[in-house]
């Protein structure tokens, strides 16, 4: 490690901590499809492999396992699984055909939620019923396309449920009062949203002000029900979601009572002295009549290929040692409401974790085993996403709060700032009154992807809605002016913030169902966004690194290292790096504005795996000089930025006991690894010898700087600009890899 002890002394490349934050009939398939998305323009097709992938009528597109984890036979077993698909699969005038192992037709339920620009699927929900399962048992569901599309097709009957005797309510016992929602009432009443509907499952959703015996509405708690039934099954899945999040009630607090679930006039949960946080929910999935009791499993491989989620190393079998520890870690936790299970409570903590990278350590984990302790977590950890005090519910709209409504809402600013000179009102959230502490710390710079894969996999509203509060909050919580007001610019968070805003804003807006209000919305946020590090670095140009380095205004704080150079000289390679992938996903995800940016921006990884002034060994630096003062222009050759960062303070070379001095070693030599063992000896670290081609930056750990560094390779690699696939080339090629059976997340490689 000798050459970390040398430069973490000049806050350098930091080995002074681990990595970043480190045959087929047409009557056996149905479909119900969205409406229209709006003016902004939406995610088409980006990367060079990318197109309609065709599928012939009677082809295979891609499969469901369905294990039964009942004790006993069941039949008339009710699933319902949300699925991504490739540009061109299932076009608007294709059917989907469900057939089992056994080359029986299963009927299945087709609701498209998101399109393709093509029209072609993206995002669907699909419900079926499987005749049996035995106990134990796995099936697994082909998923075939058919001819023609069907037409209207008679629903599932909510008359049928409730007269059936279908009852759920929820009520919390507050300050001497009982305070309740019925959702059969609210069924009744009429005022319900439907999600899916067909003639195999219909879902039916409604909410309301948890109100007293007198029906007097508490100011702050809410309730709203998901209600799936089945049809001629006595059966219904209860989704109930508690709520403290009105955005603009006075005096938000946290609140503290007796919550209890009644289902079939059951009690099906109860929790007493339950401290709801402000701003914050809690949710539980309960049935009426008996539970399927089944894991779900879908294909790998197609779930990359899709493109909707990062292009995992499906070489990777993940360690069961690993799968076994992440199950016993959550089973450890606090799983129960405003519990944030396995997350890091205080979100701003630095250091490599499990929670942080492309997708979480248990997201990648689920995506390449789908192990069921694996999706247990995944799936829990997006129910506890609700904890999180970030949910800002608009009472006129019943949904988050909108930079449209409020341009000039803010977190972070003052009251002062929140003057909407148009209305003449001020937009600040009102002051908590009373208790308002909590033990969870959201945080950008820091924030997991909690909900996208499980909406993803599910098709649960919930999880869409937890997508669209963590992203809607990200860009709140800016300073109104500083991020645009409306146009909700993340330039004014720090560089690693940026990346991960952007990695939520575009998963937002790419699967958010076509006919959604909010669909509209973030698509023009992620534009918005494109715009402005398109303008400023894509176009513009100012600098010949690919870095982000200050340009622009009220964009942030990239620049703040110290280097040789001096205060404010340098920038945190790794973070960069993170802008980097987010940008490269963004394209992958079809946003085309993303491309010029990613064409610039992925430059930096790519000069310093590959120019002949740099050595690929050093590729991944904890901090790199870019620029000789603090007010200088970027060095125009990586050569020089290297150059000026390793050395002392004083600009004395770096040389170790020999008197060798480091950068007159042969670059990926034996000479060069011998150099950095007996450094190490010098500061008195018995590490392992190095080895010739080791990169350093912590090369064995699977959460380390190199680590850090592949998805930007990857996706820089992918989207075939000069020299990319030659420095994949270079990396994959490194003698010391790390072990990523136990931490895949970020395991990403090219498409190409």
């Amino acid at each position: 490690m000798s050459i970390f002890s040398t430069l973490c002394a000049s806050v350098l490349l930091a080995a002074c901590g681990t990595s970043a934050d480190s045959g087929t009939n047409d009557t056996t398939a149905y479909s119900s499809r969205g409406g229209q998305a709006g003016d902004v323009q939406q995610p088409d097709s980006g990367y060079q492999d990318q197109g309609p992938v065709p599928v012939p009528v009677g082809g295979t597109i891609t499969n469901i396992r369905v294990a039964s984890s009942a004790a006993a036979d069941r039949t008339s077993i009710p699933i319902t699984f949300g699925q991504v698909f490739s540009k061109g699969a299932v076009a608007p005038t294709d059917t989907l055909v469900g057939k089992l192992d056994d080359g029986s037709v299963l009927p299945l339920q087709l609701n498209t939620k998101a399109t393709h620009a093509d029209g072609s699927v993206r995002h669907a929900v699909i419900s079926a019923v499987l005749p049996a399962l035995s106990a134990g048992q796995a099936r697994t569901i082909v998923l075939t396309k058919g001819a023609g599309s069907t037409g209207p097709q008679a629903g599932v009957s909510l008359d049928a449920l409730l007269n059936a005797g279908f009852t759920a309510s929820v009520s919390v016992d507050l300050g001497g009062q009982t305070y309740a929602v019925s959702a059969d009432a609210l069924l009744k009443s009429g005022g319900y949203t439907t999600w899916i509907s067909g003639p195999i499952a219909g879902e039916w959703m409604v909410s309301a002000p948890m109100k007293d015996a007198q029906g007097n509405a508490h100011p702050h708690l809410s309730a709203r029900f998901a209600i799936r039934a089945y049809a001629g099954l006595r059966k219904a899945r209860v989704d109930v979601t508690v709520e403290n999040d009105w955005a603009y009630e006075p005096n938000p607090q946290n609140l503290t009572y007796d919550a209890r679930v009644l289902v079939g006039g059951q009690t099906a949960y109860f929790r007493s002295g339950l401290k709801h946080f402000h701003h914050a929910r809690w949710r539980k999935t309960l049935w009426w009549g008996e539970a399927p009791e089944v894991e779900l499993q879908h294909d790998t491989r197609y779930l990359i290929a899709s493109r909707a989620v990062p292009n995992y190393d499906t070489s990777v079998v993940v360690s069961a040692d690993a799968l076994a520890d992440l199950d016993r870690n959550w089973s450890q936790s606090d799983t129960s409401p405003m519990g944030a299970g396995i997350v890091t409570t205080h979100m701003p903590t630095t250091g490599g974790r499990g929670d942080i990278g492309p997708l979480p350590q248990w997201g990648a984990m689920y995506l390449l085993s789908m192990d069921r302790r694996a999706r247990k977590v995944t799936l829990g950890v997006g129910d506890l996403a609700g904890s999180w005090p970030i949910h800002y519910r608009d009472k006129n709209t019943g949904r988050p709060v909108s930079l449209n409504d409020y341009p000039y809402m803010t977190l972070l600013g003052r009251v002062g700032d929140t003057r909407n000179p148009q209305t003449g009102k001020y937009e600040w959230f009102p002051d908590c009154s009373g208790d308002c502490d909590s033990i969870l710390h959201p945080d950008s710079a820091h924030q997991p992807s909690l909900a996208y894969l499980p909406y993803l996999v599910t098709g649960d509203y919930y999880y869409l809605e937890e997508l669209h509060f963590w992203a809607n909050w990200n860009v709140v919580r800016q300073n109104p002016e500083y991020r645009g007001y409306a146009k909700g610019l993340v330039r004014p968070d720090e560089v690693r913030a940026q990346a991960w805003s952007l990695r939520t804003l575009g998963h937002a807006a790419y699967i958010t169902p076509d006919d959604h209000p909010m669909k509209e919305y973030f698509s023009r946020l992620v534009d918005n966004n494109l715009d402005w590090y398109n303008a400023t670095f894509s176009e513009g140009n100012p600098n010949k690194l690919g870095v982000i380095d200050g340009s622009g205004d009220f964009s942030g704080r990239p620049v703040y290292e110290t280097t040789p150079n001096g205060e404010n000289t340098g920038i945190s390679s790794w973070m960069d790096d993170f802008v980097t992938w987010s940008a490269g996903h963004l394209a992958e995800l079809g946003f085309t504005k993303a491309q010029p940016f990613l064409a610039w921006k992925a430059r930096y990884p790519v000069l310093r795996m590959t120019d002949p002034g740099y050595c690929w060994i050093d590729g991944a630096p904890y901090v790199l000089a870019i620029r000789p003062t603090a007010n200088s222009p970027v060095y125009s050759t990586i050569g020089e930025a290297y150059r000026a960062t390793l050395r002392k303070p004083d600009g004395s070379p770096l040389v170790n006991s020999t008197g060798a001095k480091y950068l007159d070693q042969p670059c990926g030599s034996q000479a060069q690894a011998d150099w950095l063992t007996q450094d190490d000896r010098d500061h008195g670290l018995n590490t392992p010898a190095w080895v010739a081609g080791q990169m350093t930056g912590y090369a064995d750990s699977p959460a380390g700087f190199p680590s850090n560094m592949q998805p930007a390779l990857a996706v820089a690699a992918t989207s075939g600009i000069p020299n990319a696939a030659n420095a994949w080339n270079v990396f994959s090629k490194r003698s010391v890899k790390p072990d990523y059976s136990v931490q895949p997340q970020w395991n990403i490689i090219p498409r190409n």
